[in-house]
């Protein structure tokens, strides 16, 4: 009788958590579209969205170069952390000895609680003085892109590791049997049958990327402008916002909260896209 009063509490306990989650997260979003909604009334949609200038004393707000800041900087950590990271998960899951194994996946797990700003640090104090010897100020989105890169690699090589090794070993050794060396045998077999997990680190590489606001005011340059090179300043949305919230008058505070709603869909479509071009890949790699 305990057990079965357990087992109902237990569940009741679990609905009702994932039930406070979803309001909270549906709470957070009508409130950001109230706060936002004044402005999109303005401004107008699509002038709001397609604008190119950014100037809240003028009462213009136009948030393209922040839409395109944030995705070349998302896309450029991304280039570079996802080969680094798959990389890194292969040599934990595959190919380091034991020994190499306990040294690495610490060190992997403590980057994850690094805080950004430390990050940001690094990269102001490192990286952009490097960036600067190539050209521009040294602020820029390549600054940018590689401080994000070395924030979002240890969520890509945790997930991407743990899917490597939860494909059944008889899939290994299967094709092992059948001749396959051990790196053709971790190109065709593993990493396909670890796909779904791989693109779930890389999604939540890239929602981190896409979200990241400290580390990028400090490395950015958070110049309101389109931005045509990766050696070129840049501003992103979560920037925009973090930059000028303490001082923003009414008006202002709801085109950043326009904002926050324009970031939010960005992030959901970002997500969306990823989602439906893994389920494509894995209906035609089935098909094939």
């Amino acid at each position: 009788m305990s057990r079965y009063f357990i087992d109902k509490a237990s569940k009741h306990m679990v609905f009702i958590c994932a039930f406070a989650s979803i309001v909270v997260f549906l709470t957070i979003i009508v409130f950001i579209f109230k706060e936002g909604l004044p402005a999109f009334q303005r401004v107008g949609l699509i002038d709001f969205l397609f604008g190119t200038e950014w100037r809240p004393s003028l009462g213009e707000y136009g948030i393209l170069p922040m839409i395109v800041g944030s995705l070349y900087v998302t896309f450029g950590a991304l280039i570079i952390a996802v080969p680094l990271g798959i990389g890194c998960a292969i040599l934990l899951a595959e190919v380091a000895p034991f020994k190499v194994r306990t040294i690495l996946r610490p060190a992997v797990e403590l980057l994850v609680g690094i805080p950004s700003v430390v990050y940001g640090l690094v990269g102001l104090l490192l990286i952009v003085p490097l960036i600067r010897q190539i050209g521009g100020t040294g602020f820029s989105i390549a600054a940018a892109s590689i401080v994000l890169a070395a924030m979002i690699l240890p969520t890509i090589i945790s997930i991407s590791e743990d899917a490597i090794r939860a494909v059944p070993r008889g899939y290994k050794e299967g094709s092992l049997a059948i001749g396959a060396t051990h790196w053709q045998t971790i190109w065709h077999v593993l990493l396909p049958a670890a796909r779904s997990g791989i693109a779930a680190g890389i999604i939540l590489g890239m929602g981190r990327a896409i979200g990241e606001t400290m580390a990028m005011i400090m490395v950015i340059g958070n110049s309101v402008q389109m931005p045509v090179s990766p050696l070129d300043s840049a501003r992103t949305l979560t920037g925009n916002i973090a930059v000028e919230a303490t001082y923003a008058s009414p008006e202002h505070m709801s085109a950043l909260f326009a904002t926050a709603v324009v970031l939010l869909f960005l992030i959901l479509f970002l997500n969306s896209i990823a989602l439906v071009t893994l389920k494509r890949g894995g209906r035609l790699r089935n098909a094939s």
